[in-house]
């Protein structure tokens, strides 16, 4: 399609297909009645700052080159600082997985990898990749024979689930719903946490039975399985739990899963179970299908030992412990108490409860703590009560959000979320369905840059797609309220690199994002970053001031992105475009 201008006359107040231009405008108000994660953060440890703004007066005819660097076409410039990560005292707690940002962000280019091409559309994708796309045939080798992955002619595929559910994932998710009928999955289950991941066939057919997980594990442990998953199509991210917390608020999830990962939990007196301890939902549970549950080796008998011994003391109830005689597995389900009856009755204060003034919700770069913190009890407060059952709790304000609370956008909060909603199901219907050329068969990996309650990613839902919602640092601290409505996301700075491989994105969506950011770091290495997470054939939907929409537009050309469309009026525009195959020569 040919870049496309439209007359920024236009009918005098709408954007493209009638859209009115009516982009709701946050309230100054608003900023002093919501803490952010920066504040909440800043509070427990000193954080990174971001550099100075310079206006780079020659931004259009950029010269970009390709990085030069070890990681070659899986650059992560956080995770794949070696300067950082040569001086680090100490690997112990695998901080050498952990985020290591360059001081300067890089604005340099990722280089595709050789016979690239665009990927296999949803659902196909699940069952097979292209192999030049993630070249990496090690996991293969490593384990094949456990039904993971297999090199298949010029495919990756993947026959079966795992190393814990190697005859499919649909039978072991069944499996764990026999064994607790309360998990419900797609109804009281919406928003899972999976550790250490392997290719994430967990998640890919959690979407089967309507419920999001999100997966992590920390780069090339197991050669790219992260890689792997986001080419399936299935969320994923690139973490290590170690010395710090999960990206995540506290009491956000709904299960969290760990099959066979491998992840030392009994260890420096349960600092990892703690964590997710923070994140688990209460009344939510923990499903640990691992060797110590259901073998007898000496080292899983020890492990088993200790691993009891740590949740009784956590409070956590084993409710059971399911043999699943297909797969020649067992899976250990625990239950976080809903009520603080457990900790006033424990005899001894281990693992202790956290200090009053500990914030479970501060999580950006904040080191673990080895502590438990209370359930909320009173009626209004977040965690006191189980969400809607899923598909009603996308539009239900949460309880917690109660009238006398201003929302982002001025109106008292459960109305600001409400009218939020309404406002992205129009632009979505009205404007980014079809008036922005993009075929959405195409696009199953989608950002919300800057997601606010979330209304974007709930306005897609009941498309093929999934959304990682990125709460700014700095932003109003939202993402409780996109977990709570059984979406998901993240805490970021986009002053810095985001932790997933180059290439893994369909569609990345910005709504006043750039114009902020310009405020605190320079664009070019952000826009270089965008260039690096969205595929080949991938789109960026921008919407911001006019200006900054004319910068986004000359740095996206001088990248050989196809701009379809950017309109302006009332100093408001949108823009829309394509990634291209180009790359820089040198």
């Amino acid at each position: 399609m040919n870049p496309k201008k439209l007359s920024k006359k236009n009918d005098g107040n709408s954007f493209p297909n009638g859209e009115n231009t009516g982009i709701p405008k946050e309230s100054k108000e608003s900023e002093k009645a919501w803490s952010t994660q920066a504040d909440q953060s800043e509070n427990q440890k000193e954080r990174r700052k971001g550099g100075p703004d310079d206006k780079d007066s020659s931004i259009y005819g950029y010269t970009w080159q390709l990085c030069n660097v070890t990681a070659g076409t899986d650059y992560i410039p956080c995770l794949d600082n070696e300067k950082a990560i040569a001086k680090l005292q100490s690997r112990k707690h695998y901080e050498h997985r952990e985020r290591h940002c360059p001081e300067e962000p890089p604005t340099c280019l990722v280089p595709l990898p050789q016979g690239y091409k665009s990927p296999i559309e949803w659902p196909q994708s699940r069952d097979k990749i292209w192999y030049h796309n993630v070249p990496h045939p090690m996991l293969a080798v490593v384990k094949g024979h456990q039904n993971w992955v297999k090199v298949t002619g010029e495919f990756l595929t993947f026959p079966g689930g795992g190393t814990q559910f190697i005859h499919g994932a649909l039978h072991y998710i069944d499996f764990v719903q026999e064994a607790v009928p309360d998990i419900a999955w797609g109804k009281h289950t919406r928003v899972v946490l999976d550790v250490g991941c392997g290719v994430a066939s967990f998640g890919g057919f959690l979407f089967d039975r309507d419920v999001l997980a999100i997966s992590f594990a920390p780069k090339d442990e197991h050669e790219a399985q992260v890689q792997f998953a986001l080419e399936r199509g299935i969320p994923a991210i690139s973490a290590v739990m170690g010395s710090k917390r999960l990206p995540f608020p506290s009491r956000v999830f709904d299960v969290v899963h760990c099959a066979r990962c491998r992840v030392p939990w009994h260890a420096d007196g349960g600092s990892l179970l703690l964590e997710l301890n923070r994140v688990l939902r209460p009344g939510g549970y923990f499903v640990w299908s691992a060797t110590p549950v259901y073998q007898t080796l000496e080292e899983d008998v020890e492990i088993w030992k200790e691993m009891s011994n740590l949740t009784v003391s956590m409070c956590w109830e084993l409710v059971t412990i399911k043999k699943d005689k297909l797969n020649s597995i067992g899976a250990a389900i625990y239950h976080k108490p809903d009520s603080n009856d457990c900790y006033d009755q424990r005899k001894q204060n281990h693992p202790p409860m956290c200090k009053t003034d500990d914030d479970p919700n501060a999580a950006w770069h904040v080191p673990l703590q080895s502590c438990m913190h209370r359930v909320p009890i009173e009626g209004n407060e977040r965690g006191s009560q189980w969400p809607e059952e899923w598909p009603e709790r996308v539009q239900t304000p949460p309880y917690w959000l109660n009238r006398s609370q201003m929302g982002i956008y001025g109106k008292p909060a459960p109305e600001d979320f409400a009218s939020d909603y309404e406002h992205w199901k129009k632009v979505v219907r009205k404007t980014y369905m079809s008036g922005l050329g993009i075929s959405w068969s195409n696009v199953r990996n989608v950002m919300d840059m800057r997601a606010v309650y979330g209304g974007f990613a709930a306005a897609l839902k009941d498309l093929k797609v999934w959304v990682m919602n990125v709460v700014n640092i700095d932003s109003p601290d939202t993402l409780p309220i996109i977990y709570e409505r059984g979406l998901f996301g993240i805490y970021h700075d986009w002053c810095e690199s985001f932790s997933t491989y180059p290439r893994t994105y369909d569609l990345l969506h910005a709504d006043h994002l750039f114009s902020r950011l310009k405020k605190r770091c320079k664009l070019v290495p952000v826009m270089a970053e965008v260039d690096r997470i969205v595929r080949p054939g991938g789109k960026l939907i921008v919407r911001d001031e006019s200006t900054t929409i004319e910068e986004v537009e000359n740095l996206l050309k001088s990248l050989h992105w196809e701009v379809h469309l950017t309109f302006s009026k009332n100093h408001e525009g949108m823009l829309s475009a394509q990634k291209s195959y180009w790359r820089p020569d040198s």
